[in-house]
């Protein structure tokens, strides 16, 4: 939470929170409660859907199910310092028109900029259009919409909580919005439609519907779907919900930075046609997309060799206490030991001393480990590395966070060229891989945005 003081309740207009009476401005809530605090918000001062009830009903279930508590209100007087400090994320639940008056949305400013987290639900992008700041918060204004249809979302990532539970398409039927202007430049794009897969779409084949981003100091979650009645009964839209509540809340992790000129070194159709298997065991590559390591110790390895700067980014989990890492800087080899002996490796192992643990240079240099930790998901829920080469200069970000600054002074050993691969470090170690991604860096992309620590 924000602050350490609980919210007073107060009665609210129909279809919000109840509980015992309390000052104006301020939410009906319970006492004492545990885990994260969410405030859903569904005032309109247009178009009113149908579908808020069951949207309000299914957030308050999800929470129940997760640990986290949901308070509801249609009342903006609720939008001051004290009637938000004790919420972790509010929800702009379909949302339509002007809302909050200019004190109003100064406090609700106030509150991203101390760290308050933000998920935008359908028409949350149908909301306060003489408002910029509100503009870059949402990431995108609604333009237009076609008659409900079925449509095929393409999920772009597999990591976020949001998605990470959908294949490569996600064929629902909904209200498909046409937006202003397209929010990738800004954002990082969780789901696109197929503009091919329905009539009405007209953002020329680049139609984002979920997106994430970090703004002003705080989390930011939008999704288009959500404005039929039936969304909130279902099972992956609840999913979707709850991965990007999780996320804004602070409860779950991702990399929500822009993401853009990556090239494709495994997944999303690209095989494994350019790699190389050094030593014992395999990987396997499963239905869903995932590489998982089978036996060792070996490596695969990719045979282009990098000479230049550049940003790899994996998506990886593990099950438990499990052992494996990203190699860089080594030569090609037919010996998986000839990475260990001449490279450098990106660590992933759960428990072991520091400078041999998950985001460490194995053997080299320790990660900052409260770094870390804030920014690590727990065993069996998806991570993403970004390892950053710039001569030998190596940065490593854990979802987002940069967790370790690594500088090679070895003449033996160089980043500036070599390749890179992935450990199968034996049996028992079972670590998935999916989504490994490469983008060359020119000078103006050497510069990334740096959230958290590093060495």
């Amino acid at each position: 939470m924000l602050t350490a003081a609980a919210v007073p309740g107060s009665s609210a207009p129909a279809g919000t929170a109840t509980g015992t009476a309390a000052p104006p401005g301020t939410v009906a809530r319970d006492e004492p409660r545990e885990g994260e605090s969410v405030l859903v918000f569904s005032k309109t001062a247009g178009f009113r859907h149908d579908s808020i009830p069951d949207g309000i009903e299914a957030l308050r279930q999800l929470g129940a199910e997760n640990g986290f508590s949901v308070d509801a209100t249609e009342d903006a007087s609720v939008f001051t310092p004290e009637g938000l400090a004790g919420y972790d994320a509010v929800v702009f639940l379909s949302t339509t028109g002007d809302v909050l008056d200019d004190s109003q949305q100064a406090a609700f400013e106030g509150y991203i900029e101390d760290g308050g987290g933000f998920a935008g639900i359908h028409a949350a992008a149908d909301t306060e259009y003489d408002w910029p700041w509100y503009g870059g918060l949402v990431g995108a204004w609604f333009d237009s919409h076609p008659a409900i249809q079925p449509a095929t979302v393409e999920v772009e990532d597999h990591a976020h909580p949001a998605t990470a539970h959908l294949g490569g398409t996600w064929d629902r039927t909904d209200e498909w919005y046409n937006y202003r202007a397209n929010p990738r430049e800004d954002t990082h794009v969780l789901a696109a439609l197929d503009e091919g897969s329905y009539t009405g779409g007209t953002m020329d084949g680049d139609h984002p519907i979920a997106w994430c981003h970090e703004y002003e100091g705080g989390r930011v979650f939008y999704t288009g779907g959500g404005h039929t009645e039936e969304s909130y009964a279902d099972a992956d839209f609840r999913a979707h919900l709850l991965g990007g509540v999780r996320w804004a809340t602070g409860a779950a992790q991702a990399d929500c930075r822009p993401e853009k000129g990556y090239s494709d070194l495994y997944g999303n159709g690209t095989g494994l046609e350019e790699w190389q298997q050094a030593g014992p065991g395999r990987f396997e590559e499963r239905d869903d997309g995932t590489l998982r390591t089978v036996g060792g110790m070996g490596l695969l390895w990719h045979q282009a060799e990098r000479t230049g700067d550049y940003s790899l980014k994996l998506d990886w989990r593990m099950d438990g206490d499990d052992n494996s890492g990203v190699f860089v800087g080594f030569p090609a080899s037919d010996d998986p030991w000839s990475a260990v002996d001449n490279g450098y490796e990106i660590q992933i192992d759960a428990s072991d001393v520091p400078e041999k643990t998950t985001g460490s240079v194995y053997g080299f240099q320790s990660a900052d480990l409260a770094a870390r930790d804030a920014a690590l998901n727990p065993p069996g829920e998806w991570n993403t590395y970004e390892i950053r080469v710039e001569g030998e200069r190596l940065q490593i970000f854990l979802n987002g966070t940069r967790i370790n600054d690594f500088t090679n002074t070895d003449p033996a050993r160089s980043l500036a060229d070599g390749h890179i691969g992935l450990q199968n470090h034996g049996d028992g170690d079972d670590v998935d891989f999916r989504d490994i991604r490469l983008r060359e860096l020119t000078p103006e992309a050497a510069r990334p945005a740096v959230r958290g620590g590093g060495s």
